[in-house]
């Protein structure tokens, strides 16, 4: 599961209980609590350079229905949606929900961004999707290649929807937001979550900071689909953003820690190759076997150990499986022996 295995930091829960007694336990705002919005326009306003206000800003059911409501307010049956791969399996599927059309562009071997390859994709696209840091690759894209990008698309009526869910999961690189790019600002959907920084998956607090021009047709289609965001979760989120990832930091020192770890077992597994993740919680490795990835994970289940299948990311992620490393060392210890010895009895 792409979930930390931490308990969300004390102090949010306990904002969540006063909250319940102070009797945040009404619907409320439907674009957001006034509060949490301030404070998000707030950060990103510092991020970006520019002054965004709390207008700008959708708070929503976690960051799923973020990346859902955008593509369904922005993208008409049809239309092309450049979405460069292996990726997070939801932003294909969020267009084909919309009618559009996923437009798949392989990154590098590196797994950084093919710059040229999006840009030639995205002529008359309505919209480019991005994981960064990616799920499932941990790569991190670097502040040159979002230039680029960013430069290619001027004069154009493309819009770019960044998902940074993993922003503060970085292990080795300078991670750069996509608000710090300033020829991106114009078309960015910034889509953020605190499910991952904060351990709060359970939660479903994510939000959107989008150009006036675009967050009423957002804030419509989220309205439409899930109504006010709970009270009571908001506040706690507010705490949250208040306390700063910071408070999180002994959970990144564990995922570093089991980085390390995972990475070095990868490596002495014959046949098996990957690219070291930069961010994220998760390997993306490419097996020996001349297997579809369902059915290699198939095989690993009767070793007792449970990946997801690469293909689920991209057509590029076929051949692949992805292991989550949000898990503890004496658990990833096991998975990787057990992995260690299905590939090599596989193989054999």
């Amino acid at each position: 599961m792409g979930e930390p295995d931490f308990d969300t930091p004390r102090e949010i829960v306990e904002a969540a209980v006063e909250a319940l007694h102070a009797g945040w336990t009404h619907y409320g705002d439907a674009n957001g609590d006034p509060d949490l919005r301030q404070h998000i326009a707030d950060e990103v306003s510092s991020v970006s350079g520019h002054t965004v206000g709390p207008e700008s800003v959708l708070v929503t059911h976690g960051g799923s229905a973020a990346i859902t409501a955008t593509v369904l307010a922005t993208v008409d049956p049809g239309e092309g949606v450049v979405i460069p791969e292996p990726t997070y399996s939801l932003y294909p599927d969020a267009v084909r929900l919309a009618g559009g059309v996923p437009v798949f562009v392989p990154t590098r071997p590196d797994n950084q961004l093919d710059v040229p390859a999006l840009l030639d994709a995205a002529k008359g696209a309505r919209l480019i999707t991005l994981c960064n840091p990616v799920n499932p690759t941990g790569a991190v894209f670097s502040r040159r290649s979002l230039e680029e990008l960013a430069e290619g698309l001027a004069g154009t009526d493309t819009l770019v929807l960044v998902d940074e869910a993993y922003a503060h999961l970085v292990y080795d690189d300078t991670f750069v937001s996509s608000l710090a790019i300033e020829p991106l600002q114009e078309r960015l959907v910034y889509c953020q979550t605190l499910s991952k920084t904060y351990a709060m998956t359970g939660w479903r607090i994510g939000y959107i900071a989008a150009p006036p021009e675009l967050i009423g047709s957002i804030r419509a289609v989220h309205r439409t689909m899930n109504s006010a965001v709970n009270a009571a979760a908001q506040r706690a989120s507010l705490k949250a953003l208040q306390l700063g990832p910071g408070i999180s930091s002994s959970m990144l020192e564990a995922y570093r820690e089991r980085r390390d770890y995972v990475v070095e077992r990868l490596k002495n597994i014959p046949g098996v190759e990957f690219t070291e993740p930069k961010g994220a919680f998760y390997a993306f490795f490419r097996y020996p076997q001349a297997l579809p990835s369902p059915e290699m994970l198939d095989r690993f289940k009767r070793y007792g150990v449970i990946l997801r299948a690469g293909s689920e990311y991209g057509p590029s992620g076929e051949g692949h499986l992805r292991l989550s490393f949000a898990a503890d060392l004496d658990t990833l210890k096991t998975a990787l022996d057990r992995i260690e010895q299905g590939i090599l009895e596989i193989q054999g």
